[in-house]
């Protein structure tokens, strides 16, 4: 059961988009899955279509006693095998240092989650804070997220030294899986020049896989819907895209090899 952080050093660049579109994945495979929502804006937790959560990760953290978690699990609007934990904009509280293991609370809640999903997605949110750390404290994989823009290259560099902080210290097993580059137009020469850059700086680590910018994304997400349920010629494009990168972080015959 892999547990995939999903981060970005920088707001709006598609961080929950990406977390949504891996969970668009499983839901399209059948694959089963938990989406945890670590950002106080709560987007992942609106676009599994989910409005009023009972419980939430602020709940979760708040009290974090191993396998707490297990009991703030809810459905969503998407499908019975595709679960989250839900954000609130309260969860902004627990983006401080609490003490002593202040960063492991949320991997203690996890601790005796069913070995029954295929996999986790947690969103982080856009800084180095403290459920930025319990993410990371608590994934097996990391996977950057960074638009072809100005501040490309020192936001992905942000977020890889993120990763190498926890390594160093709560986490040593955790490895980074991608550098993913969203919202992009490749007709534009600033933003070729930007992915170029990013390629050359962290080669293999950039995805291959590129996802442009494209309005079904946000349609399908205002909806409350998965990407690939939404029926548009851009929507079955960019579900492809990442359904490359799905299999590019978890090889699909490792998932299927375990269902069958």
């Amino acid at each position: 059961m892999p547990t995939i952080a999903v981060l970005s050093m920088k707001g709006g660049v598609g961080k929950s988009t990406v977390t949504l579109g891996l969970a668009s994945v499983a839901w399209e495979r059948g694959h089963r899955a938990l989406i945890v929502d670590l950002d106080p804006q709560a987007n992942a937790t609106m676009g599994l279509d989910v409005l009023a959560p009972l419980f939430t990760t602020n709940d979760v953290l708040a009290d974090a006693r191993p396998g707490i978690a297990v009991d703030a699990v809810m459905g969503t609007g998407w499908a019975p095998h595709i679960k989250v934990l839900a954000a609130e904009r309260a969860l902004e509280h627990r983006n401080t240092n609490e003490g002593k293991h202040s960063a492991l609370r949320l991997r203690a809640s996890l601790a005796s989650l069913p070995r029954s999903y295929d996999l986790v997605v947690i969103d982080c949110p856009p800084s180095l804070g403290e459920l930025t750390r319990n993410a990371l404290s608590a994934a097996d994989l990391a996977v950057v997220v960074t638009e072809p823009g100005y501040f490309a290259l020192h936001g992905a560099a942000q977020a890889l030294e993120a990763v190498e902080i926890i390594r160093g210290t709560t986490n040593p097993g955790l490895r980074i899986a991608t550098i993913v580059i969203n919202r992009a137009r490749p007709h534009l020469a600033e933003q070729r020049v930007r992915i170029s850059e990013l390629r050359e700086a962290y080669g293999s680590l950039v995805s291959p896989t590129v996802l442009p910018e494209r309005t079904s994304v946000p349609q399908a997400q205002g909806a409350g819907i998965p990407i690939h349920a939404w029926h548009s010629p851009g929507a079955r494009e960019i579900s492809e895209l990442f359904e490359d990168i799905y299999d590019e972080i978890l090889p699909a015959v490792n998932i299927n090899a375990r269902n069958g």
